[in-house]
Order: C-alpha cells, then sequence, then structure tokens
C-alpha cells in the first residue's frame, strides 16, 4: 500500500522534509505544512478524525478538569464512525480546526503496535538489518515507538478479533513486558501532533508510504526488546512497565 500525495507542487518536498527531521517553516495558512501529512496518511488508509490540542500550562484544550491524557485523545464520543480518509473532510476539519491533533482509529484498517522507545529502536534496527519489511514509525516525545501494521481483525470478521483492552492491560506486566496492542476499538495520535510541553511531538520516522505490514511478522523481535527493556531497567521504581499515555 502506498500513499498519493496528492500531486499539488511542493507538497512531496516538504512532506519529505518532515520525515527527515526538517521541519518547514509554517506557511500563510499557519499549519506549518501538517494537512498534506494528514492526507498522506489518509491516502494509505489511516482512518482520520480531529483530536485535542495542548493548552497553556501543560493542559488539555477539552473542558474536563484534570484531563488524564491531554491533547492525546479524540474531541467526539463518536470518533469510531467519525473516523474517516475522506479527503474533503479531513482538509475541512484541518482548516476549520488548525490548532487540532488527530487520531488514526485502529482495528479497522490498521493495527499499532506500541513500546517503549528505547526498546523500539532496538527492534527496529533489528528488524531493518533482517531485511523484514516494516510499515510505517512514528516516534513519541512521551517516549514510546508506534509500530503501524495491518489489523488482525476487522468489522467484516467478526469471528478473529478481540478487543483492545485484553491487550492494554494484560494480567501481569511479565506476559506483555511494556507492549500494547492496539486493535479493535484503540486509537493512537497520528503524526504531526502535538504533546503539553515545549516541543514536544508525535512524527513519523518512517512515513505511511510504507506498505503494512502482517503484524505477526514484527511481534517476536519486539517482545524480545521490550523484555531486555524491562530487565534494564528493572532497578528502576515505575520504568519497567512505562504506562504513559
Amino acid at each position: 500500500m502506498s500513499a498519493t500525495f496528492g500531486g499539488r507542487p511542493g507538497r512531496q518536498g516538504r512532506l519529505s522534509q518532515w520525515l527527515l527531521g526538517r521541519r518547514p517553516k509554517e506557511d500563510a495558512t499557519g499549519d506549518g505544512g501538517r494537512e498534506p501529512l494528514l492526507l498522506a496518511a489518509a491516502a494509505a488508509g489511516l482512518p482520520l478524525a480531529p483530536a485535542a490540542h495542548p493548552a497553556p500550562g501543560y493542559r488539555c484544550s477539552c473542558d474536563r478538569v484534570g484531563c488524564p491524557t491531554p491533547a492525546r485523545h479524540p474531541v467526539s464520543f463518536a470518533w469510531q464512525t467519525q473516523s474517516t480518509t475522506d479527503r474533503g473532510q479531513i482538509e475541512r476539519w484541518a482548516r476549520h480546526q488548525p490548532q487540532a491533533n488527530f487520531i488514526t482509529a485502529t482495528g479497522m484498517v490498521h493495527d499499532v503496535l506500541d513500546v517503549p522507545l528505547e526498546a523500539g529502536r532496538e527492534a527496529l534496527e533489528r528488524l531493518l538489518g533482517a531485511g523484514v519489511e516494516v510499515g510505517p514509525v512514528a516516534e513519541s516525545d512521551d517516549g514510546r515507538m508506534l509500530f503501524f501494521t495491518h489489523t488482525r481483525g476487522t468489522p467484516e470478521d467478526e469471528d478473529e478479533w478481540w478487543p483492545c483492552e485484553l491487550d492494554c492491560h494484560p494480567e501481569t506486566m511479565d506476559e506483555h513486558p511494556g507492549l500494547r496492542w492496539h486493535c479493535r476499538g484503540s486509537y493512537v495520535l497520528v503524526p504531526p501532533a502535538r504533546l503539553p510541553g515545549d516541543d514536544r511531538e508525535v512524527r513519523w520516522v518512517r512515513g505511511p508510504e510504507h506498505a503494512l505490514p502482517d503484524p505477526l511478522s514484527l511481534l517476536e523481535v519486539l517482545t524480545d526488546a521490550c523484555a531486555r527493556y524491562a530487565g534494564a531497567t528493572a532497578d528502576q521504581p515505575g520504568s519497567a512497565w512505562p504506562l504513559r499515555h
């Protein structure tokens, strides 16, 4: 699966700048070039919906007092049905909500394997070194790495899916140390997204033009890297099972 970047002059160059970590200066719309990146994600089949954004003082733009996941959650309770790959709708959202982050709903087209950042970097190096096909990968400045894969269960395949809750909250940390499997009923922020704090964000390491792999082709290396990470941080209180959102 590959993304189509819309054919607008300068868009693909701007996308390349983002993926290489060289953010271009904001354009006249004030969105810093995020719209073509969102459209590229949608063109790759990732369904999107608007999300909250950071507010001054490490707060969230939502009205909830003491929001537990500031700038990391959808703005609508109907995000699962609202999520779309429709170009026109995404353009309208991006222009009418210029500060909004966006989430992508998992379990319909894609899943996300969400691991601690250091474990993810180790796993990515091993996977690429072994010639394994790795799909889109994102890094979050809150210490997570996101591996985008095909989904293991879809609404058309009711006999073969499980709710994300089973994998987000395993019974013991030894069973899945540090790994969360976002599938049906879950979501993650899609780059580019801003997090509370100075210059904290979610960004692509490998963009959405990369084909989605089967999650099982990545799972062994990811779980092994997470186990190494858990062992290396066992003496650091609270770090072996990072549950930051």
